[in-house]
């Protein structure tokens, strides 16, 4: 396999009026699990259904219902956790994270706050300019999804939708290692593209099966070294969360927004709260949705239906020998076999089909005119 060296991408830097300052980045990815089942009933996963039709008893929080784990979910996360190079946590435990919502009708969510499945791992994100960043990431946990309230069909009302309720999510929270809005589009696309090799999570933004929320904060030169050297928060600004982000573009101008706010706020004497905010793009704006909660604010406690989850070793070596190849793998294998550059090897692994499509053009003809005929012809056309 050919090795592949990148030089570190250069930070982005915001010019405020009295200093230059960086951003820092952390993002929570939450991730469809591609199953036909709930994580704990099995009730359908499937999109688009009427309204309110995929709901078991367990869903809707009728009394004396009990959840099931279903297996083929924590094999899921399993196969997402050794597809970015984690640790796999042998045991785990769920919990119950209490709040109130209209389209949550337990009251609780059943999450892992203390014992994840998945421990730390990484993403290489390459930026195409021949630099690429290791974005550390530090947990992957399951948790159910709740439903949706839909506040458009009536001017008085709003109705709510629980068939996503008791979807498996997973969870994929990175380190604060993204430093620049480009940079967290890439982390983002690269790693859908892992998981749809993975075959784990469809990555489909616009139906929800992928969104992320987005840390961002602030800080001036030199102070995120010494959070690196210490790995002490102090040395970063206050961090803002931007909830429900589906938008590649959306994104990278909510972190661009957001950093330009903190700057006129820290500037001008003040202080950066921690919470939770929204983006929206027609006013080209963040605005406050809450304040950020912290873990006791949910009264988290361990689930009393759930036994702590206990996987073998073995079963775990047997999903890592079944792996299909990676991204990473399947790009650098095209340069070295069929002598594409970086860049061909980039478009054609981006999707699985494509890069599937490839190689069965490329079997006896030349790789670099065969890379070429499917780049410029046939994707042109």
């Amino acid at each position: 396999m050919l090795d592949l060296t990148y030089d570190s991408p250069k930070i982005k830097t915001i010019a405020g009026a009295q200093h230059d300052w960086e951003l820092v980045i952390g993002m929570e990815v939450h991730a469809q699990v591609a199953s036909n089942a709930k994580l704990f009933s099995g009730a359908s996963t499937q999109f688009g259904s009427e309204p309110n039709s995929n709901v078991s008893f367990v869903d809707a929080a009728m009394p004396g219902m009990l959840p099931v784990i279903n297996e083929y979910c924590i094999e899921q996360a399993v196969r997402t956790g050794l597809g970015l190079k984690a640790e796999i946590n042998l045991k785990s435990a769920f919990d119950r994270k209490n709040y109130f919502y209209p389209d949550l009708p337990q009251g609780y969510q059943i999450s892992q706050l203390y014992h994840p499945i998945v421990g730390e791992g990484e993403v290489l994100v390459e930026m195409g300019d021949g630099t690429a960043r290791n974005v550390r990431v530090e947990r992957i946990h399951m948790e159910q999804d709740a439903g949706k309230s839909i506040h458009d069909m009536d001017p008085n009302m709003s109705f709510v939708d629980v068939n996503r309720t008791g979807v498996c999510l997973m969870e994929i929270v990175s380190k604060p290692d993204i430093r620049g809005p480009e940079e967290a589009a890439a982390y983002l696309t690269k790693l859908r593209q892992i998981l749809r090799y993975l075959g784990t999570c469809n990555g489909d933004m616009q139906s929800g099966a992928m969104r992320a929320d987005v840390n961002v904060s602030i800080c001036l030169p030199g102070q995120y070294e010494k959070y690196q050297a210490t790995q002490d928060f102090s040395h970063l600004g206050t961090r803002c969360e931007i909830k429900n982000m589906n938008s590649m573009r959306f994104i990278q101008q909510a972190i661009m927004v957001e950093a330009a706010r903190q700057i006129k706020i820290v500037e001008g004497g003040g202080t950066v709260d921690q919470e939770t905010r929204l983006y929206d793009p027609d006013k080209g704006e963040t605005r406050s949705m809450r304040s950020k909660e912290e873990a006791h604010d949910y009264r988290y406690f361990p689930d009393p239906d759930l036994l702590p989850l206990e996987i073998e070793q073995a079963w775990v070596d047997d999903i890592e020998a079944n792996l299909p190849e990676l991204p990473d793998a399947k790009k650098s294998r095209f340069i070295n076999d069929f002598g594409l550059t970086d860049y061909d090897a980039s478009v054609l692994t981006a999707e699985l089909e494509s890069a599937d499509y490839f190689e069965q053009v490329a079997q006896g003809r030349d790789g670099k005119a065969s890379a070429n005929w499917v780049i410029n012809e046939l994707f042109g056309r």
